[in-house]
């Protein structure tokens, strides 16, 4: 195959739970389901983190978070470590990031030739966590129950404007990919738009929150007590407030109400993608990648957003679409790890190509129908609400969780989807529960590993109080924007600004 454009949209705090395709009753996303009935989807997808940073920076380097020290939501990614966007260079691709991906350092692009908006999160270690004070809320930026307790419509918020900017400038970034294309320049290229809804808060556009009767929002399967809870989960509970901050049911229903609207109208965003793709007449050579990078609990055992290794936390849509992808769904478990190599394979790359060991496996094979042996997600936490880090092996239809001041979890997903019986003591299950501790002995040495951690976030917050103290130049990411150059000025030729600009041109 000749080298296909590619286009990957990603969601923020998504699971495949909320989505038409994937069997949510409720939902509306036709324009995703439109492609998963065109094209490939995954069934047993995971993040390698269920945090944005630490997920986006697996996602982007195909290496575990263990492996790049990428621990939590203000971890740097080293500008040393390669992501497919360096490898998609080598491979005459241009690439381009329109939205958010969460880059904490001075490193704000990590291979991207283009980089057309900025992100929504700071970039400097401010949202570092303190294993040496672990039991302590940091009120400023941890979650807590009044984002559940406001729920609701506004015309405008934060995370609308940047999205409505992020479709404005991913779609102008295709459209002079088109111009491109009538200019002769016919090289591949690679867009990742990456939106931050439905991400809490969770307040939608009234149009959205207008596409569902408030009745007939289902509300969550199972709510657990704090008591009835993992001791992870009765962390994530105290930390984020849900154990001491009562809801109701209406404010339960309201958080969902939006979110389900604030789902349809991501799913708008990608339809509006997939329309420019066409109007540039490039939707057949390009390879389109639908995905989050992590879940949200949205109220189900009584959790809310992710940092968990439970289903609706730790699991993704994965949808692909285009040139030599086949159709109907995959059950092997694979992760978000393996989209690096996808997409080196995808561009014809080979393994020689890669600069350090990658975590993952090409998807492509399974995504034109071939078989795969391999059915298997790792995880990793290492960032709040936790004092040690926690570990997830997804193999087969069972699901184990490991930390070390915790009892072992082990779910068998196939029998039990809602994950509510721990097997972990049942004499049946003995032989699976020895093997894969003996997998987590020799995968991670957690003593060393939380060591690591802890001494990350020591240095990290000594800097950020330096550079709170001293006023200098931040790492949030400005992008360039030259006024002088664009549309009409005296300096250029009008006739030749119209005839770039104009699309499709004259014939």
């Amino acid at each position: 195959m000749t080298q296909p454009n590619i286009l990957i949209i990603m969601a923020d705090q998504l699971p495949p739970h909320f989505l038409g395709t994937y069997g949510h009753p409720v939902v509306k996303t036709p324009h995703i389901d439109e492609l998963a009935q065109i094209g490939r989807r995954f069934d047993a997808a995971y993040c390698n983190s269920p945090l944005c940073a630490p997920s986006r920076f697996a996602f982007m380097t195909g290496q575990f978070i263990s492996q790049i020290d990428a621990f939590d939501n203000a971890s740097e990614l080293r500008a040393s470590v390669p992501t497919f966007a360096h490898y998609l260079n080598g491979l005459n691709y241009r690439t381009c990031l329109a939205g958010k991906m969460h880059f904490v350092g001075p490193d704000q692009k990590h291979g991207l030739q283009d980089r057309v908006t900025t992100d929504i999160y700071p970039s400097d270690f401010a949202w570092t966590p303190n294993w040496e004070e672990a039991d302590i809320r940091i009120d400023k930026w941890y979650h807590n129950m009044q984002t559940v307790k406001e729920s609701g419509t506004a015309i405008a918020t934060y995370q609308t404007d940047f999205d409505d900017e992020v479709e404005f400038a991913a779609r102008r970034w295709l459209i002079d990919r088109g111009r491109d294309r009538t200019g002769g320049d016919s090289s591949p290229f690679c867009l990742i738009a990456s939106f931050i809804h439905p991400h809490d808060p969770y307040v939608a556009k009234p149009e959205w929150w207008n596409l569902y009767g408030h009745d007939e929002i289902d509300l969550p399967q199972t709510v657990l007590k704090s008591e009835q809870q993992d001791p992870m989960s009765r962390r994530v509970m105290d930390g984020i407030q849900a154990s001491s901050v009562p809801l109701t049911e209406d404010e339960v229903r309201a958080a969902r109400h939006a979110y389900y609207a604030n789902v349809s109208y991501f799913d708008s965003k990608v339809g509006a993608l997939v329309q420019t793709l066409k109007d540039i007449d490039e939707f057949d050579q390009t390879i389109i990648i639908v995905t989050s990078d992590h879940g949200d609990m949205l109220g189900e055992r009584g959790l809310w957003y992710k940092m968990t290794f439970f289903e609706h936390s730790a699991r993704v849509p994965l949808i692909m679409v285009g040139p030599e992808i086949s159709h109907g769904t995959v059950a092997n478990a694979c992760s978000l790890v393996d989209i690096l190599p996808t997409l080196v394979d995808i561009g014809g790359g080979r393994n020689d190509i890669y600069g350090e060991p990658i975590a993952g496996r090409s998807l492509l094979p399974l995504a034109r129908g071939d078989h795969d042996p391999i059915d298997e997600a790792i995880g990793e936490y290492c960032a709040e609400m936790t004092p040690w880090p926690v570990f997830m092996i997804r193999r087969g239809s069972l699901k184990y969780i490991h930390c070390e001041i915790d009892p072992p979890q082990l779910y068998d997903l196939a029998n039990d989807p809602l994950e509510l019986v721990n097997l972990s003591n049942t004499k049946s299950y003995e032989k699976q529960l020895r093997e894969f501790a003996r997998d987590v002995a020799k995968r991670w040495d957690s003593s060393a590993l939380r060591n690591a951690v802890m001494s990350s976030q020591q240095s990290r917050l000594k800097l950020q109080a330096s550079m709170d103290n001293v006023p200098q130049e931040h790492w949030d990411y400005n992008p360039p924007v030259i006024a002088s150059e664009q549309y009409v000025r005296n300096h250029l030729d009008w006739t030749v600004a119209a005839e770039r600009y104009r699309f499709p041109p004259l014939k």
